[in-house]
């Protein structure tokens, strides 16, 4: 019986900021302290390729991405850690998964449709500028999956389609060739998905409102004092379940924190003490993680170390798998 078993990645393009760590990174290194479950975590760099044709972005990416999860306090002796491009039994997986996936699936996946839609709006070819990357990216996620038969796959909302195609790769290999893959389920975490960003946007790289994780105390501030609000002045009650101060907070607060600036809401808090709060209740929390960070930084050789050993242990779980799935398709030696 196969335990249970998380996977979830973050692709290469960017400094790591509090959505990721508040939607996948936290709650990914919390669940893989769990006895029970067998935690892989990759950066995925190939998926990089398809918007980012920056390499040193891309490498400098890479680095503060791992360093990251390493000074969260991943522990790389019960996690499986790794790059992805370290593993080259994804990108022939993904061939022959793509052998097996249908145009049509792909013709409705969400980041296809929108280039298509986008064009058309542009009066240009309705693929105009869409490359074979993003339009198949959803095999390449199916094949990162399933070479290692995760079974929950901790995203945002706006990657749910994305595993139940996964799901419908993983059947309809099984049910030509037998049964190879576990079908995955998804995890969706109740906030990390819509944290929202300094225009009250969700948090990303893509509308550049992000507030990166681990600034020195100084640059955090102004970031936060950043985040759009309202005119309402000080002594009139405020609605937090439509304030982005609030949602972030919520984010990073326990329950009963939550209820105080809840309350403080509705007694009229200033927006500058509601952003003073809310920088104290970040920095508490990654104050650590921050000087474990910067070290990790200059000494990139100890990153290198720690993602090498877990590519090792990624590919003693990929080669057997692939050998099992190359047999079942004919692609093994002729005695």
């Amino acid at each position: 019986m196969i335990r249970k078993r998380i996977l979830t990645g973050i692709t290469t393009t960017g400094t790591p900021h509090l959505g990721n760590y508040v939607g996948a990174i936290r709650p990914a290194i919390t669940a893989s302290h769990n006895a029970d479950v067998e935690a892989f975590f990759f950066l995925a760099d190939l998926h990089a390729l398809i918007k980012c044709h920056e390499p040193e972005r891309i490498h400098q990416s890479t680095k503060e991405i791992a360093a990251t999860w390493l000074a969260l306090g991943l522990d790389t002796d019960k996690a499986v850690f790794y790059r992805q491009s370290d593993v080259p039994e994804i990108s022939e997986l993904c061939w022959i998964l793509t052998c097996q996936s249908a145009k049509g699936l792909l013709n409705r996946a969400h980041a296809y449709k929108a280039a298509v839609e986008q064009n058309i709006s542009d009066g240009e070819d309705p693929d105009y500028a869409v490359t074979m990357g993003l339009f198949s990216y959803p095999v390449l996620m199916a094949a990162d999956i399933l070479m290692f038969n995760a079974t929950h796959v901790p995203v945002g909302k706006d990657q749910i389609q994305h595993l139940e195609m996964a799901r419908d790769i993983a059947q309809r290999f099984n049910h030509h060739f037998g049964e190879t893959f576990v079908l995955p389920e998804t995890v969706v975490e109740e906030h990390g998905d819509v944290l929202p960003g300094l225009d009250g946007r969700k948090m990303s790289k893509s509308y550049n409102n992000t507030i990166p994780l681990f600034l020195d105390e100084k640059p955090l501030q102004k970031h936060i004092n950043k985040i759009m609000t309202n005119l309402q002045e000080p002594g009139e009650p405020k609605n937090p379940d439509d304030s982005a101060v609030f949602q972030i907070w919520r984010a990073f607060a326990t329950e009963q924190q939550t209820a105080e600036m809840r309350q403080k809401f509705a007694e009229g808090i200033a927006w500058g003490q509601a952003k003073k709060d809310l920088f104290n209740l970040i920095n508490a929390e990654i104050y650590e993680a921050r000087a474990r960070y910067n070290a990790l930084m200059a000494a990139p050789e100890k990153i290198e170390a720690a993602l090498q050993a877990g590519a090792a242990k990624a590919r003693a779980h990929a080669v057997p798998l692939l050998a099992k799935i190359r047999r079942a398709v004919g692609l093994y030696p002729l005695f």
